[in-house]
């Protein structure tokens, strides 16, 4: 029997800026456009984020989620999985607004605090289309992407138990593992959905072996059979990190928060392409692609009727 593989598509994100690619999603209709087509192309989770519409700025408002959110939920059957990492500007309650207003399937916990480092871009691009980039990104020297214990209990005690929204957590190195597991031992989660962040500055690298070592410690301490897992590659690595993880029996994470490429040099000019490249690569290798609904039974998610949209 072909196994089923759970292809998540992370469409925006917040570290690209506009400058870095034309095809990034930064309005709510082509946020909505991206997801939906990324969806019919064979996604069966939706990672998004939201921007300001004028600008492309990372934003944790609420009111904008809804204007992308409401097409997303009534025109596909995937599970919306929103952030609750957003950007390093912002507090652990701008964070966590959006996923508390609209009460989603699954979110995102990045597992622990990190120096998440996107500066070194700044000294490749010589002119920028909005004035907020640079400076944006060249904060990333200095900034740390907060998630304390104290942060990630907050996200179980208001998100997790009272809304029953599960967490793709986000580890983007060996330690964060242990962190996971600590919380397991403390009750908080089971069968967690794990996501591997490799090759993000300040994380664990993007060489194959390290991904192999993930995945020994978490069948460590977690039990091989007690979650699920996932991979996110960062930029040029994403292909390779992912198509590696599906082999190693896990799931796969492609979009434009994550690449902006869909080759070597070449801008990928949708999110759709990501999913449907790694899809043909999934389907030629013998295994099928899980639809949203084998997913929310894979993940043990609420239902999307649960969801207030």
């Amino acid at each position: 029997m072909a196994r089923k593989v759970i292809i998540t598509c992370a469409v925006t994100g917040s570290i690209h800026t506009p400058t870095m690619s034309p095809y990034l999603p930064i309005t709510p209709e082509q946020i909505a456009t991206e997801a939906i087509a990324a969806a019919q192309a064979g996604a069966a989770v939706l990672h998004l984020h939201a921007r300001n519409p004028q600008d492309g700025r990372p934003t944790p408002d609420p009111a904008i989620y809804r204007q992308f959110l409401t097409h997303i939920h009534a025109e596909t059957d995937a599970v919306v999985n929103i952030t609750t990492g957003g950007a390093h500007t912002m507090s652990l309650d701008e964070r966590l607004a959006a996923a508390l207003d609209v009460s989603p399937e699954m979110a995102s916990c990045n597992v622990g605090s990190l120096n998440f480092g996107f500066f070194p871009v700044v000294e490749k691009i010589k002119e920028w289309k909005f004035d907020w980039e640079p400076g944006y990104l060249e904060a990333s020297r200095n900034a740390i992407f907060r998630n304390t214990f104290g942060d990630i209990e907050q996200l179980f005690e208001r998100l997790a138990k009272p809304h029953g929204t599960r967490f793709e957590f986000e580890c983007y190195d060996v330690g964060h593992i242990y962190t996971l597991k600590h919380f397991v031992d403390r009750g908080y989660v089971k069968n967690p959905f794990v996501q591997f962040v490799l090759g993000i500055l300040g994380g664990i690298g993007p060489d194959p072996e390290n991904l192999t070592h993930m995945k020994h410690i978490a069948d460590k301490l977690l039990g091989a059979d007690n979650y699920q897992w996932s991979v996110l590659g960062a930029g040029r690595h994403q292909m390779p990190l992912v198509t590696q993880a599906a082999l190693m029996g896990g799931n796969v994470r492609v979009g434009l928060e994550d690449s902006l490429n869909i080759g070597r040099g070449q801008l990928a000019k949708s999110n759709a392409e990501q999913v449907t490249l790694i899809r043909e690569v999934l389907e030629r290798l013998g295994m099928e692609i899980a639809t949203p609904t084998e997913a929310r039974q894979i993940l043990n998610l609420k239902g999307k009727a649960t969801v207030r949209l």
